[in-house]
């Protein structure tokens, strides 16, 4: 591999004036300022749909694999005909630096609705769709059925629909197939603008030598298409209700733990299969980005099982799933250098044995690296290997300098300044951890986009274990500079990081 380095910045933080960032022009443009810096990667978190129920979390998601139909950009829609500009100057402008959910999701919806409305009476002979719908049957078909449902039970969950839907009669399922088939047309059809446009996106960024990285979460919602249509491959009881949950014991972030409450694999249930879900899942993954991250790679090696009705996640215990077993067939099928693991936490000899005996590469993050003495810390970067990927900070912690002014303790401080040698100000804490991440020897350097702007506590993504405020985070056109692009740029040709230059365009 060769040195390389990134930003980290989710499709909602994007600025736009429809509440939340979404695939249109300023992604064009984040895409043009990564070429100018001469960036090799753009980092997202899941791109699946997300909603109020589950805190517009992208970590708690109906489905693993479609779509987040709130990042369909209505200005390329606009573009291709299926939308009138009319339609949109009546939309209220939200362009403010948080994402508005409730507005957004209300304006985009009725956007969406008349998009469809005026394509439907070419979509019975668009080979496009019809190639979209065959390619992508293996979820398409469950997920859009479901969304039908759970729109016709008032949002209800499906373990509490009627006992043949529960329990997946294919009578009545084929039955509420021809009577929501209008519906379920559409979502297809939605799903397949979303898959659209984002691959326009990806191929746009891997003409100028960015490559994608995309985020997978381990565990699926219990309220999902996922776990609906696939039940047999869950720890659940006889009312297919979670019989353990999942979470994470006490740690950094959490003293309590984290209960997440996702419902636990049955891994000799995935194994009879040849891991088939967990393979196709990975596939579609590596369809839409060049690179993927397993989130919470500790879980493949073993989970933190629950019982449930617990109040949070300190009576847990670890179960072992089927590491060595389950890794062997991912290997089989795609490259260990496309797929790199989320080994934050707490970590046993056995995750990093599977990790090295399979080739995948971990994460350092910076913001940890000064707890004890960095002389022997794994997370210092001189103890960095070169087959691993530095962060200054992730979406899961605070921003660097947001860590310095309001979680560093003193000697946390005193080792940062002695590390560098000198005293740090406040406002010179990103740059320098910046510097530190692109000096690693680790093949690859991946920065927050907020530690790129050197913003503080208030710029933060997600705080664990809270469940108010996260996910909201955007950029406001202002913020992106040629004067950043160009320092940016110096500080990755200086260490050896930088992409090939790449005519950079408009779209």
């Amino acid at each position: 591999m060769t040195r390389a380095s990134g930003i980290l910045l989710h499709v909602t933080s994007l600025p736009s004036p429809f509440g939340i960032g979404d695939l249109g022009p300023a992604a064009y443009r984040f895409a043009d300022f990564l070429a100018e810096a001469r960036q090799s990667y753009w980092q997202f978190l899941p791109l699946n749909p997300t909603g109020p129920a589950h805190r517009n979390s992208p970590y708690d998601s109906s489905s693993a694999f479609a779509g987040n139909l709130l990042l369909i950009s209505p200005e390329l829609l606009l573009r291709d005909d299926l939308l009138a500009r009319d339609e949109l100057e009546h939309i209220p402008l939200l362009s403010g630096s948080r994402v508005d959910y409730r507005n957004a999701a209300r304006s985009k919806a009725r956007l969406l609705d008349q998009a469809f409305r005026r394509y439907q009476p070419r979509l019975a002979a668009a080979r496009d769709f019809e190639e979209f719908r065959h390619e992508h049957a293996d979820w398409l078909d469950d997920y859009s059925l479901f969304v039908a449902l759970k729109e016709h039970f008032d949002g209800a969950p499906w373990m509490d629909w009627p006992m043949e839907l529960k329990e997946r009669d294919e009578k009545a399922l084929e039955l509420w197939r021809q009577k929501s088939e209008a519906r379920i047309r559409q979502e297809q059809f939605l799903q397949h603008l979303f898959f659209k446009q984002f691959a326009a996106l990806k191929r746009y960024c891997n003409e100028k030598n960015i490559r994608l990285i995309g985020d997978a979460p381990i565990y699926v919602n219990h309220d999902s298409a996922d776990v609906w249509a696939n039940p047999q491959l869950f720890k659940l009881d006889g009312d297919k209700r979670p019989s353990v949950v999942a979470g994470v014991p006490p740690d950094y972030f959490s003293a309590t733990g984290q209960l997440w409450g996702n419902p636990v694999y049955r891994w000799d249930a995935l194994k009879a299969t040849g891991y088939d879900w967990w393979l196709k899942r990975l596939r579609h993954n590596l369809t839409c980005f060049d690179k993927i991250r397993l989130d919470h790679f500790r879980g493949f090696v073993a989970c933190w099982e629950v019982p449930k009705g617990e109040r949070n996640a300190v009576k847990g215990q670890w179960v072992k799933a089927a590491p060595d077993d389950f890794f062997a067939a991912v290997v089989k099928q795609f490259s260990a250098e496309s797929i790199f693991a989320e080994d934050l936490g707490v970590i046993t000899p056995d995750v990093h044995e599977a990790m090295a005996r399979f080739g995948f590469a971990g994460m350092k993050v910076l913001v940890f690296a000064f707890t004890d003495d960095p002389a022997l810390h794994p997370y210092a970067p001189h103890n960095h290997e070169r087959n691993c990927v530095v962060y200054t900070g992730t979406h899961d912690t605070n921003t660097a300098r947001g860590w310095f002014e309001t979680e560093a303790s003193a000697a946390e401080r005193e080792r940062l300044r002695a590390y560098i040698g000198r005293r740090v100000a406040e406002e010179e804490v990103s740059s320098e951890l910046i510097q530190l991440a692109f000096a690693s020897p680790a093949d690859t350097a991946i920065v927050p986009m907020q530690d790129v702007l050197g913003l503080g506590r208030e710029a933060r993504m997600n705080r664990p274990g809270s469940t108010k405020g996260n996910w909201r985070w955007r950029l406001v056109p202002e913020q992106i500079t040629p004067s950043l692009a160009a320092r940016l740029a110096e500080i990755t040709e200086r260490s050896g990081r930088a992409a090939a230059e790449i005519a950079v365009g408009q779209t």
